[in-house]
């Protein structure tokens, strides 16, 4: 058994609540991750503070110094990481590979961008009164920041968090998921040693309860929160004057034009449908097909997702592990056995094997049903036909989510159309909506959250604007 504490201040911490992590696979105990108190927190928030009157005035040199140094430590790093993804959450190795290089790419990317933290100067003797002054406009750091990431990517995830925060000149105090505290610890122990400064970063393991009361705590400059829309939006409204970012769930559509190439859009949409078991908020979750291809998608995505393998994480071939609890095995088959009851068909999978559960495609399904209305958060899909591009984009937007969404198309003017009309945070065209590249603007509208990740975007929400005006 290993055994992990949270980091505060530079120093691994222990203390008498423990937490067992098992192998998310076997069921085997791993290891032990120390829990936190509230004092714990409390001091956690005392060294961010502490550690800001440090790090806001620290040269743009040393903080690209700093980023590079993590992306080179996590690249050195990357097998160990991505096999303790793979233990902690089930992910399949070959995911959690892709995960670890994307994390050293954001880490790269936020090095890049801390020379490009830009201001503007202002000619202000556009008056009679105002001659001989100009104004200077600059961005400033704002203070500790509280990023609080889920499972299903717990080294990017935070990684885009920590990497803008730390550009900026921010401290950060991170919570992971409690599905993968030693993930978010290890990425710790990484930025905390090539950090000059202690407190620059401070991990906290502890359940939400246990931060709870610190969610409206004024000395909290941001929260930045990816997660579920329940849980988001409950911070959102105890946050009080804090800054907020919310990245939240959604249940991400796919419309396919009738001059879409299935020869490439059939086996992307099954990848962006099924890896990872479908827990991805911008996984492939309803599909719309325009009906003069429908047969023929239909054929083919059943073909393709027949061969998709599950199972043991760490083969080189699975793409789709166990779910993350086995509540959530329980919770998806009796949101299918719903939707079969009220009319919908199964046209392949619709079980459970133990942890598991099969790749699944659902037809006949209505709006109201949970497998298209919740984020359903597993390898299961809903396909649907429609008459008209037209329908398929109102077909997509109904639903109270708005991440991002996939359209084929050849046809340019269809291609505008959906930029245009569908409401959601980012459009993919001729490619599924799980795309995503670590430096693009990411966030979502309606339920999906508000704000933008890609560490520019976040660097801007992650600090404040300031003028000066100076007389000649």
């Amino acid at each position: 058994m290993h055994n992990f504490g949270f980091i505060i201040n530079g120093n691994i911490v222990f203390t008498s609540k423990k937490y067992t992590v098992k192998n998310r696979y076997t069921r085997e105990p791993y290891a032990e991750v120390s829990l936190a108190f509230e004092n714990d927190l409390e001091t956690a928030i005392q060294s961010a503070r502490n550690a800001f009157q440090k790090t806001k005035t620290l040269p743009s040199h040393r903080r690209a110094k700093i980023l590079e140094n993590i992306a080179s430590e996590i690249e050195r790093q990357k097998e160990q990481l991505a096999n303790i993804i793979t233990i902690e959450t089930g992910k399949p190795i070959k995911l959690s590979r892709v995960e670890v290089d994307r994390a050293i790419t954001t880490f790269k990317f936020a090095s890049g961008e801390v020379n490009h933290i830009f201001g503007e100067i202002l000619p202000l003797d556009v008056t009679s009164q105002s001659e001989k002054r100009i104004g200077m406009v600059r961005r400033f750091p704002i203070g500790p920041i509280l990023a609080i990431t889920p499972f299903n990517f717990p080294i990017n995830l935070p990684s885009h968090k920590i990497a803008p925060a730390i550009a900026a000149g921010n401290t950060i105090i991170f919570k992971p998921a409690t599905a993968c505290m030693i993930s978010g610890i290890k990425l710790t122990e990484i930025v905390n040693d090539c950090c000059e400064i202690p407190g620059f970063i401070n991990c906290i393991t502890c359940s939400g309860s246990t931060l709870n009361n610190f969610i409206a705590d004024e000395r909290i400059k941001k929260i930045s929160f990816t997660g579920s829309s329940e849980v988001g939006w409950e911070i959102k409204r105890k946050a009080g004057k804090q800054k907020v970012t919310l990245e939240l769930g959604g249940n991400a559509g796919v419309l396919l034009d009738e001059d879409s190439d299935l020869n490439f859009a059939v086996p992307r949409i099954a990848i962006g449908s099924f890896a990872h078991a479908g827990q991805i908020c911008i996984a492939v979750q309803r599909i719309f097909v325009h009906k003069n291809i429908y047969e023929e998608f239909e054929k083919r995505f059943i073909d393709e997702t027949s061969k998709v393998k599950y199972g043991d994480p760490f083969d080189e071939e699975v793409i789709v592990g166990p779910l993350i609890t086995e509540s959530d095995v329980l919770r998806i088959e009796n949101w299918v056995n719903e939707a079969v009851q009220s009319g919908a068909k199964v046209l392949i999978g619709g079980k459970k094997r133990g942890d598991f559960y099969q790749p699944t495609i659902l037809t006949n399904t209505t709006p109201q049903m949970k497998v298209n209305s919740e984020e359903l958060f597993a390898p299961v899909v809903t396909l649907e036909k429609v008459d008209s591009f037209g329908d398929g984009i109102k077909r997509v937007n109904d639903t109270k989510y708005g991440l991002q969404a996939g359209v084929f198309t050849n046809n340019l003017t269809n291609a505008m159309k959906a930029y245009d009309e569908l409401e959601v945070g980012g459009v993919i065209i001729n490619d599924y909506p799980t795309f995503r590249v670590d430096n693009m603007p990411y966030g979502g509208v309606k339920e999906s959250g508000f704000g933008r990740e890609g560490i520019r975007h976040a660097i801007e929400e992650m600090t404040e604007l300031k003028l000066g005006v100076f007389k000649l």
